[in-house]
């Protein structure tokens, strides 16, 4: 096909009951079972690489991993024959190596498979009762060894090789643990079998002779050498209170973190894994749990070490949860990469396709049947067994918003604007507004069951197809059929439309791709001997996606063909249950019964890219609860206070240790600073010895070159003198040596005379012995030349008789042979009549074979709508039980209120005549209330007046008060200063009387006046305090005239303050005498307190004029000196201005007492006459 091709990009599931189903390829590379093949996924990046089957596969059934990690074994179950197959993992894509297979062998499915260390050997089990164990050089596609492994019934079977050794292969199963040695083309058992035989789930090799093997009954077995060496028994373990606490929903089915062996959870503890590690070795005996053993050192045997639980922290799932059952519905989003899934293993999932990760998972108590994501992504719809729920998708959750009364919905839809959405509810559609969730219009017409719906591209047409053959084309706007195409033989499963809507296509039982246009079927393509079960159409319409019963996948080019002109895909191990293409036509996707999803990138063959290279920029907005806002707030500010916590506690502690390090620096320093000066001395010192014993070698050395000098003189003449006669040795010893030479060749002489003498002798022995042999032989050549002509004679008399036995076998054999030709001629025209009556009877035979494999399909299907309408009977059952109890429930509750009832109508004939008697009284009250509510008003606006002028009588008071502390504490320093004058003037005057003393020595009675001018008086002195008291003096007078004049405009105001309060209160006396003298009262107290404020001032304010005075005489008249205490005049102005200023406010503070005083019996009277 040119049209388009299909590459999987990513796959979401994993393939349960598989032998070795996870298998690590690096530290973040794990391989498993997915489909109808394998998964290579990268935990960290997330990408996948998908390694397909082989043609018709329908699963691995078991997989091994080479321990170099190059190679990777796989079983698969495809038809009839089972395939073994050796793939390359080198590669970016997994590329087949070797296919092995054999005659030898039952075709039987293989449960198990093991690499030998050096991956030159393949170990396969098949599966029991009847089976084998098979060893295959797999390189050369030869089988090295087989052998039978006979087992008491079926379980699981498990092989594996030694880690230390390729020839040694253990295998066990149900009643078998055998250890076999490969050796000449032979597995030969090493161990005998010894006690009861025993169910083995699982083992694994802790070293070259121990293997640990556990059984179904909790028990754990070690062999060692074959022999059984320890044994012990678990029991079933319970998860603790924490953990059942914790475990409110159900726990997650399927991922990457565990296998499951297909064994049910039983109270009997059941070890189903075992593992070595370095210390020992860790199994499994109940779901949930893993035990760790360590070898102790004393009795060499394996001991309990420590316990984990699946719910704590030790794990985590590797990738993230799957599906574990079939997923029945799938759906895309337009604004953003997202898919959405649902399965009957009740949870709902949303996926990621552009980053390959689970955004979202929720598990609910019903199934689902079937999910719709908003064109926003923002919202979805999921079908369960008891309702249809429209449910927000949060952040981090999954919020059911709305609840419809639609049971058992197999298909809904939202429309590609968002405003509507479609529901199934049997034979009858629903249409809804998602905006305001009522029931827009129903679409009825349907005989059967509807199973799929489909919207236009504009929202304007709606099609759907049922299991009675019924194609219809519904008018949204008229809720009526515009077109229909109705095949009552053929029960449709899916629908697809193109993009304009005028073209619809179809798949059911019939196994035929149906083109339908203006209510006709317009071209019908067939599926080849497959069931097609699922179709989509490109946003294009150049190309359709049919998914088929054997979970494989094929690619269409539109215009449709009657020829096989597709493309077929590897992909799930179960029929393809949902099919969808994305928007952008980028991506194909497709979910099946075997639990997967996958990811298909569509590239189109004819312009040679890929579709939609411009990428869609999509929506990045996610919705959240105020609620989770809060609680992330408020854990972000409790964070931040730990933070702070921990940061002031860091500071602290890096301050100690800082404190700490730099004692310790210092302390090191004092040591290091010691230790280099003692090294400097050690250097000079050793400096100095070394100066000393260059000295001495110097002088050594001079004595030993001439002491060298001396010994070879010596040497030079003991040689000459020794020459000649080493020479005169030299020539006896050449001598001798040729002396030596000649004896030599004197006995190699004799040796060889005597080497030849000895072989003449052996060779005449044994010719002798030769010419005895060969008389011996030619004796025997006559005994067979005899024996030939007596045999040639006794061959003559048997062909004689041979002869005669033959003419009268021919004889009798040419009579036969005329009979049988007679009889021959009779058979072929039999032989004719019977090959018609053949022919037409395997005519008639493949008519059966066709009829019988179209009742079988509708039987299963009748089966599953059976399964399904069995499934409603059970649900309406329940739902009638129900709404009986419900309805006698609301039987008594009626019988009850018609009690009471009655009861009611007889008090209420007494509650109406009270009623009436208590309106008449209320006309009366109202009355009252409203002239007291008009009194209240008037009085409200009294009030309001008298707390404005109360307001700014405080106000007034306040500065007053102010004022007056300012002047009491400029009283107070003008006190301390008299004080001080009154010292300076006792001390001018007692050195004043010392000065008179000399009035009878005019020159001392000179130098002591002298000496108290300039102790006393400076003439700079003089005149800048004249000028500053006359400055003082000016300001005090201004500051004194304004406060009189504030005094007038307080007094004018309290003036009218009063008449006002007076003309108020005349009123207020008609109805309260007392509290017009209790106002009266308070006036007296305020005139005298307004007096004692005017005597105040006026007392202050000639305290002032004295103390003035009093500054001014000593100034004029005093001399000044060091010894005086004199303040700046600048900050003595400062300070009486700050005085005066407290004085001001403490004067008000007291008027607000005052006034305090005033209005406290007011509101007393007032409050006596509102009530």
């Amino acid at each position: 096909m040119a049209g388009a091709a299909v590459l999987p990009v990513a796959v979401f599931g994993c393939r349960p009951g598989v032998a070795g189903g996870v298998c690590f390829l690096e530290e973040q590379v794990v391989l498993h079972a997915a489909g109808a093949g394998c998964l290579r996924l990268h935990l960290e990046h997330k990408w996948h690489n998908f390694i397909p089957g082989t043609e018709k596969s329908r699963g691995v059934q078991a997989l091994a991993v080479s321990p170099d990690r190059r190679f990777l074994a796989v079983s698969e179950a495809a038809g009839q024959q089972p395939v073994l197959a050796v793939y390359e993992l080198a590669a970016e894509r997994a590329r087949r190596r070797k296919v092995l297979a054999t005659d030898e062998l039952p075709a039987r499915q293989t449960v198990s498979l093991a690499f030998s260390p050096d991956s030159r050997f393949l170990a396969a089990a098949t599966a029991p009762p009847e089976g084998h164990l098979a060893c295959w050089l797999w390189e050369k596609q030869q089988l090295a060894a087989s052998v039978r492994v006979p087992a008491a019934g079926h379980g699981p079977c498990q092989v594996s090789f030694n880690p230390q050794d390729n020839t040694q292969v253990c295998i066990t199963g149900n009643g078998f643990f055998k250890l076999f040695k490969y050796s000449e083309g032979y597995l030969k058992q090493m161990n005998l079998q010894r006690g009861e035989p025993e169910n083995y789930l699982c083992h694994a090799w802790l070293s070259e002779e121990e293997v640990i093997c556990g059984t179904d009954t909790g028990k754990l077995s070690l062999f060692e050498t074959g022999k059984l060496h320890w044994e012990t028994s678990l029991e079933y373990r319970k998860p603790p209170r924490e953990l059942k606490e914790d475990t409110t929903t159900e726990e997650y089915e399927g991922g990457l973190a565990s296998e499951d062996n297909g064994l049910q959870q039983h109270p009997l503890p059941q070890i189903s894994a075992v593992a070595a590690y370095s210390k020992g070795f860790a199994c499994s005996p109940s779901p949930g749990v893993v035990l760790l053993f360590e070898k102790t050192k004393e009795e060499e045997v394996y001991k309990e070490s420590q316990e984990v639980w699946e719910k704590t922290s030790y794990f985590a799932y590797m990738n993230f949860p799957l599906h574990s059952n079939s997923i029945t519905g799938l759906d895309m989003c337009i604004w953003k990469p997202i898919l959405a899934t649902c399965s009957l293993d009740r949870s709902v999932r949303i996926w990621n396709y552009r980053t390959n990760t689970l955004e979202l998972c929720k598990e609910y108590q019903e199934e689902a049947y079937t999910v719709s994501l908003h064109p926003t992504g923002l919202f979805c719809l999921v079908g369960f067994s008891d309702k249809l729920r429209f449910i927000t998708l949060l952040y981090e959750d999954m919020h059911v918003f709305k609840e419809f009364a639609v049971k058992n919905c197999r298909e809904c839809s939202f429309s590609n604007g968002g405003h509507l959405f479609a529901a199934v509810n049997g034979n009858v559609i629903q249409i809804y507004s998602s905006i305001t969730f009522e029931n827009v219009t129903n679409l009825k017409g349907h005989t059967g069951k509807v199973h799929a719906i489909k919207w236009s591209a504009d929202d304007a047409k709606f099609v759907s197809c049922d299991t009675h053959g019924a194609v219809y084309e519904w008018n949204l706007l008229t809720g009526k059929k515009e077109s229909e195409c109705v095949l009552k033989n053929c029960i449709y499963s899916s629908i697809s439309l193109t993009y304009d809507a005028k073209i619809i296509f179809a798949v059911g039982s019939d196994q035929t791709l149906k083109e339908i246009s203006k209510s006709s079927i317009q071209h019908e393509v067939p599926a080849f001997d497959v069931v097609y079960t699922t179709v989509a159409v490109s946003r294009s319409g150049r190309t359709i996606f049919v998914g088929t019963s054997l979970g494989t996948i094929r690619a269409m080019k539109y215009p449709l063909t009657v020829k096989k002109d597709f493309k077929e895909y590897q992909a799930h191990a179960g029929a393809v249950t949902k099919m969808t293409v994305t928007s952008d036509d980028q991506f194909l996707l497709t979910a099946s019964e075997d639990g997967c999803v996958f990811i298909w990138r569509v590239h189109d063959k004819e312009s040679g890219r890929v579709k939609g290279e411009q990428e869609l920029k999509y929506a990045e907005e996610v919705l959240i609860m105020r609620s989770d806002i809060d609680e992330k707030s408020q854990a972000i500010l409790d964070l931040q206070i730990c933070v702070k916590d921990l940061q002031t506690e860091s500071d602290y502690e890096l301050r100690l240790k800082d404190l700490y390090c730099e004692g310790k620096i210092k302390a090191l320093e004092e040591n290091f600073s010691l230790e280099i000066d003692s090294l400097k001395t050690k250097y000079q010192i050793l400096l100095e010895e070394k100066e000393r014993q260059e000295l001495q070698h110097q002088v050594q050395l001079s004595e030993l070159i001439d002491k060298q000098a001396r010994e070879v003189q010596q040497l030079e003449s003991e040689r000459s003198q020794k020459v000649p006669t080493e020479d005169e040795k030299y020539e006896e010893l050449q001598v001798k040596s040729q002396k030596m030479e000649e004896e030599y060749e004197k006995q190699l002489h004799s040796l060889e005379e005597s080497k030849t003498m000895a072989v003449a002798e052996l060779k005449e022995h044994y010719e002798k012995q030769l010419k005895d042999k060969s008389v011996l032989l030619e004796e025997a050549k006559e005994n067979m030349r005899k024996q030939i002509e007596v045999h040639e004679e006794m061959e003559k008399l048997i062909y004689e008789e041979g002869d005669k036995e033959i003419l009268d076998l021919k004889v009798k054999y040419e009579r036969q042979l005329m009979e049988e030709k007679e009889s021959n001629a009779q058979l072929k025209g039999e032989l004719g009549v019977m090959n018609k009556r053949l022919n037409t009877l395997q005519k008639e035979l493949k008519d059966r074979n066709r009829d019988i494999e179209e009742m079988r399909l509708e039987q299963q299907k009748l089966q599953d709508i059976i399964k399904s309408l069995k499934k409603d009977i059970l649900a309406l059952k329940t739902d009638i039980k129900e709404r009986t109890e419900t309805i006698l429930e609301k039987e008594k509750h009626i019988n009850d209120l018609k009690m009471k009832n009655q009861e009611l109508q007889n008090f209420k004939f007494v509650l109406s005549y009270r009623i009436e008697e208590f309106k008449k009284q209320i006309e009366s009250r109202e009355n009252d209330i409203e002239t007291m509510k008009k009194q209240i008003s008037e009085m409200e606006e009294e009030l309001e007046q008298f707390r404005k002028e109360s307001i700014e009588l405080k106000l007034n008071i306040t500065q007053l008060q102010q004022k007056q502390k300012a002047t009491a504490r400029e009283v107070h320093r003008e006190m301390e200063k008299k004080q001080d004058m009154e010292t300076l003037i006792k001390r001018f005057k007692a050195d004043l009387h010392n000065c008179v003393s000399f009035i009878h020595h005019p020159r001392k009675m000179k130098d002591s006046i002298c000496e108290l001018y300039t102790k006393y008086v400076h003439p700079s002195d003089m005149v800048e305090a004249q000028e500053e008291d006359g400055d003082l003096q000016q300001q005090l007078k201004k500051q004194q005239e304004y406060n009189e004049r504030n005094l007038t405009i307080l007094r004018k105001k309290a003036m009218k303050d009063k008449e006002m309060h007076h003309t108020a209160y005349m009123r207020i006396v008609e109805e309260n005498v007392s509290l017009i003298k209790e106002i009266n009262d308070l006036r007296q107290e305020l005139r005298v307190a307004n007096a004692q404020v005017h005597n105040l001032q006026s007392a202050l304010s000639l305290n002032k004029n004295k103390q003035a005075i009093q500054d001014t005489a000593p100034s004029s008249e005093l001399l000044s000196g060091p010894d005086v205490l004199r303040l700046n005049p600048e900050m003595e102005s400062e300070k009486i201005i700050e005085m005066q200023q407290l004085e001001i406010q403490y004067l008000r503070d007291q008027i607000q007492e005052k006034e305090q005083a005033l209005n406290c019996p007011d509101l007393v009277s007032f409050g006596q006459k509102s009530s």
